[in-house]
């Protein structure tokens, strides 16, 4: 008999079990987030902490050309342009391509310029390049006011913003160039963190406006009554800064008073720390720091911040900014978001982090410190 047509039979009832026994997924399959990633490259990354992107319903697209924030039939960038000067473009980012008055030698040659114009970048392409994650408060007081302010009003944009309740957004695949440190945007990251700034009193409108004292000593976050209630990702969320009081201290020369981050805040900003640092070699997780190793807080001069990789404020970049503020805790931050990267390290191996609903203040027992 011959051998050929039982062959084809075999292949035929074979093949099939082949190709879909070591295939979890079919075709037209639904595959689910599981909320916790950030997107490099195109690749999905986990954090340990919730991440709404762009694509996401709630998020927020600085892909998009129209105000997100105006009436639709007047959010077209045609309507937009002349209703807002600051808006000089419908892009409100670019291509990591390199600074021509600060060039630097990972700046894309031609041949990678063309690669990577229509968005094919890879993961170690980006490596190269990428090395500071720059830390901002908004001045927004939420996230999606912020996003309004930047993309509806002033053209610009950042990679995530991060809300009171710790939600991070991210509006941007972080191969984008994105507007919000100037000198530092082709290879950094940006976050904005949504607290109220910091100012030259301790007693002022701003923060009579959004912070309240309460008979038990705590301070609570007061919403405005012009935030909608779906503006919070978390139902009925009550925020609290780490510390009650007012943070006292000095950025740039300049003697000011701020309230504090949501512990929320801290808890998600360290795993997005530490993803950050564990993905981009380039980026040591630190901040800058003195001869004496304590915390710089003012602009470092330019060949200095031209060499330095790692997690640094808006005011370590621009003399006139002074975000994130004198309120920030460098130390509890940077030393929990290193026992992530590398939890060898620890010198508290059983401390634990994931305690959130506990201020960094009390977490210094566990080993994080303030700044």
């Amino acid at each position: 008999m011959n051998s050929f047509p039982r062959i084809v039979l075999i292949l035929l009832t074979v093949t099939p079990a082949i190709l879909f026994s070591g295939c979890a997924t079919r075709p037209g399959t639904i595959s689910e987030r599981k909320g916790d990633e950030i997107i490099v490259a195109g690749k999905f990354i986990h954090t340990g902490t919730r991440v709404v992107t762009w694509m996401d319903p709630g998020g927020y697209d600085a892909y998009r050309t129209e105000r997100r924030f105006a009436p639709f039939e007047e959010s077209d960038y045609a309507t937009s342009k002349e209703k807002i000067k600051e808006l000089s473009s419908p892009a409100r980012y670019n291509l990591r391509k390199g600074d021509p008055k600060h060039p630097r030698p990972t700046d894309l040659t031609t041949n990678e310029i063309e690669q990577v114009r229509g968005g094919g970048w890879d993961l170690p392409m980006l490596q190269n390049i990428v090395d500071q994650f720059v830390l901002h408060f908004d001045v927004c007081g939420i996230s999606r006011q912020c996003f309004k302010v930047l993309h509806d009003h002033r053209g610009l944009s950042v990679h995530f913003m991060l809300d009171v309740d710790g939600t991070v957004y991210q509006t941007l695949d972080l191969k984008e160039r994105a507007f919000h440190a100037t000198t530092s945007n082709t290879r950094s990251i940006g976050i904005e963190i949504a607290n109220m700034g910091a100012y030259g009193t301790k007693t002022n409108e701003t923060f009579e406006k959004w912070y309240k004292r309460e008979p038990d000593g705590e301070t609570t976050l007061i919403f405005q009554d012009w935030l909608k209630p779906e503006s919070i990702l978390t139902p009925n969320f009550v925020g609290h800064p780490a510390r009650s009081e007012p943070v006292f201290g000095e950025v740039q020369g300049t003697q000011l008073w701020q309230y504090d981050y949501t512990p929320k805040q801290y808890a998600a900003l360290v795993k997005l720390t530490a993803t950050l640092c564990k993905t981009f070699p380039k980026m040591k997780c630190d901040y800058p720091r003195d001869a004496e190793g304590k915390l710089i807080t003012k602009k470092l001069p330019d060949e200095e911040l031209n060499n330095y990789g790692g997690v640094l404020g808006h005011y370590h970049v621009q003399t006139n900014k002074t975000d994130p503020g004198p309120a920030l805790q460098w130390d509890y931050l940077i030393k929990n978001a290193q026992r992530l990267v590398d939890p060898s390290n620890s010198p508290n191996k059983e401390a634990r982090l994931d305690r959130e609903n506990q201020s960094p203040k009390k977490l210094e027992a566990a080993g994080g410190g303030t700044h």
